[in-house]
């Protein structure tokens, strides 16, 4: 079994690690709330919260979840120090994002290692999320400097201009599928911009945000600039009722994104949301066999199948349908399940028993509603004795599925694939779009140029907004992203909603949207006219 030897990550501040270590020995003894650049106990509370380590079912941290008081004070502070970020020129922020950029990449190995402990995901994964959130905050930070108004001529040598300006305290919610990384994409664009931040991560996973807060501190933002608070559904009430919060952004379920929006709508402010997908994955009969199997499992087995925008309506021209189906299978039995802390290991535990449970329940109605289960789909138990009580689920993969069916329509949120065969790509089309989602989607084929071009016919057509070419494999940082996303209910007969997303750590607009124009007009008299 790998060590992964984490030490003190922050100068003169101690944290609760052992400095080796394994899957099972972790325990979380500290405050795990920030507030005024050090770790605080909330001054109340609202209940009581238990993180657990998946993928052995221990408690590793119980705290206390922030209660009306202490939300306030975080966002009091966040104010203070608001005042003296946002007069700092776009420069003097992007270096000090890029300092925090570098001590990310620094500690990159022991951020995966407490993520994975708290998460369950691959260590193999977990890498690569941090990776992404240092490039994150290096993006923003190049944009930091970019802010720039505009100048209207008037008639008469009068004229008029706009500034850009941040909004003041930004509140941030994130999940628990990328806690760290979430974080980063939350909180970059918001830094960057020369907003303060009040964060509160999902109860689930409650350890690695604060390790970020602490980097902040270090690589030196003002005191009280980046705050988190713990807690659940009343602590995140707490925060986007206050008044003292200008937006709100958050990622989770599509109930949760509907009360955050009209908790914001009753104070007037702007909110960002990413929530729920149902993605579909069109696989045509002329693409590369391997690459887009290769690709269905990834769109569907990444992070055990916990991720929003991931393809798992996977459609499949009938020609190849049996193909593609066995070589699926053939893939997914081989997946090894087991210590997310060792290297080799591809799979881990869902996150917690409840959410395993409801997975399950998504596939006990799947059988009853004629879906055959090819493979998978059953409760797991790692041969390795301390891992006995860890949340984990066989991979499974689903066939004989109709588009009415559960399976099909809802979020399941787990390692669940449905196959669904198509025979024309107008067929598919309508059936790929009739969703109340509208997340991501992908298409895989070779024809892309010439006088055929189904591929850019589709993703054209296509109401979703991850679009890509699926025989590529392309990830680009810096293309501007719009989903789609459904801010209803499966049960709401709506169709799709503009974009309301900051998804991606790749978005201009993410970055636009953490400020507010104001329009200044000087006629001959030198009088400033303010216009929000």
């Amino acid at each position: 079994m790998k060590l992964y030897h984490v030490r003190l990550l922050i100068p003169k501040i101690r944290l609760a690690m052992s400095r080796s270590l394994t899957t099972g020995t972790f325990q979380n003894t500290q405050p795990l709330n920030y507030r005024g650049g050090k770790r605080v106990q909330p001054i109340d509370s609202v209940g009581q919260e238990q993180a657990y380590e998946p993928s052995t079912g221990r408690v590793i941290a119980t705290f206390d979840c922030s209660g009306e008081k202490e939300v306030n004070e975080a966002i009091q502070s966040a104010k203070t120090a608001f005042k003296e970020w946002s007069q700092k020129s776009g420069m003097e922020r992007g270096r000090i994002l890029l300092e925090a950029a570098r001590i990310i990449r620094e500690r990159a190995e022991d951020l995966a290692t407490i993520e994975t402990i708290n998460n369950g995901k691959s260590i193999s994964e977990a890498k690569i999320d941090i990776e992404i959130s240092w490039m994150t905050l290096e993006y923003y930070a190049g944009l930091a400097g970019s802010m720039a108004g505009q100048h209207v001529q008037l008639p008469g040598g009068s004229f008029a201009y706009t500034r850009r300006e941040p909004l003041g305290v930004c509140a941030g919610i994130g999940a628990w599928n990328y806690p760290f990384q979430i974080a980063c994409w939350k909180a970059g664009p918001a830094l960057a911009c020369g907003n303060a931040m009040v964060y509160k991560p999902s109860p689930f996973t409650a350890i690695t945000v604060v390790l970020l807060a602490e980097i902040f501190a270090e690589a030196g933002v003002p005191t009280g600039l980046f705050n988190v608070v713990q807690g659940g559904a009343a602590t995140g009430e707490f925060l986007c009722k206050n008044p003292g919060v200008a937006k709100v952004s958050f990622t989770g379920s599509v109930p949760t994104g509907s009360k955050i929006m009209e908790m914001a709508a009753k104070g007037i402010k702007p909110v960002t949301l990413e929530l729920g997908g149902k993605s579909p994955l069109i696989i045509f009969p002329d693409s590369d066999l391997e690459n887009a199997v290769n690709g269905a499992m990834m769109a569907n087995f990444l992070t055990q199948g916990q991720v929003c925008c991931n393809g798992t309506r996977v459609f499949v021209h009938r020609d190849i349908l049996d193909k593609f189906t066995d070589s699926v299978v053939s893939k997914v039995k081989k997946i090894k399940i087991g210590d997310p802390l060792l290297d080799d290991t591809r799979m881990g535990p869902l996150i917690n028993q409840l959410h395993r449970e409801r997975v399950l329940g998504f596939l006990k109605t799947a059988r009853e509603q004629g879906a055959k289960v090819l493979t998978g789909g059953e409760p797991y138990t790692p041969e390795d004795p301390k891992l006995k009580g860890g949340f984990y689920i066989s991979p499974c993969v689903l066939a004989n599925v109709r588009d009415d069916m559960t399976c099909v329509k809802e979020e399941i949120f787990g390692p669940v694939m449905s196959i669904l065969p198509f025979d024309t790509e107008e067929e598919v089309l309508e059936r790929a779009n009739n969703s109340s989602y509208g997340l991501a989607g992908g298409v895989f084929t070779k024809v892309w140029s010439g006088k055929r071009t189904s591929g850019h016919r589709v993703l054209l057509a296509a109401q979703d907004g991850l679009r890509g070419d699926g025989e590529s494999g392309d990830c680009l940082l810096d293309v501007d992203v719009f989903p789609y996303q459904s801010a209803f209910s499966n049960t709401v007969a709506m169709a799709r909603r503009p974009p309301h997303d900051d998804i991606s750590c790749n978005q201009r607009s993410s970055f636009k949207s953490r400020l507010k124009i104001k329009t200044l007009q000087q006629n001959t008299c030198n009088f400033f006219t303010y216009l929000r």
